[in-house]
């Protein structure tokens, strides 16, 4: 016996919904990690051999991660000291610090904002241990493929 075109469809489009359901992840899971490097700001000198980016990739590691406002203080501290060892330039390490610390709250609508990894309205949520392992193993996938940290702009 032969199935009518309507039993058809609606047994394609519960097929199509199940397979969505199986491969979507919820709404309110933790994104790939996903770098710029240096956001809005320059990733090396342009007149020196210093680079900084591997800062800043370290840096967005974090932010996509998200975490309490200590975490996020901890994160923007790392950074200024990491450009500050690349550039051997303190007034660079501050701005940068000084930049991170008033436009990557996880308030602003950015795609570098604290907690970017999360849907927008996270906020500074301590992760739970399920959220820790989740974003640790997300880190160690991205980290077997880029294993310097670099900047690939």
């Amino acid at each position: 016996m032969q199935a009518s075109p309507r039993t058809t469809l609606l047994a394609v489009l519960a097929a199509a919904l199940l397979g969505a359901c199986a491969t979507t992840p919820p709404p309110d899971a933790l994104a790939p990690f996903t770098t710029d490097g240096c956001s809005m700001f320059p990733d090396r000198s342009a007149l020196s051999a210093a680079d900084w980016c591997s800062c800043c990739v370290a840096h967005d590691l974090a932010y996509w991660r998200g975490g309490t406002a200590e975490e996020r203080l901890a994160a923007d501290q790392a950074l200024q000291a990491c450009v500050l060892r690349a550039s051997n330039n303190a007034a660079l390490a501050d701005l940068m610090f000084a930049g991170v610390r008033s436009g990557g709250g996880p308030y602003f609508h950015t795609s570098y904002r604290w907690a970017y990894g999360w849907p927008y309205g996270r906020g500074y949520e301590p992760l739970s241990p399920e959220e820790r392992a989740a974003a640790a193993a997300l880190q160690a996938q991205y980290l077997a493929g880029n294993p310097a940290l670099s900047c690939n702009k």
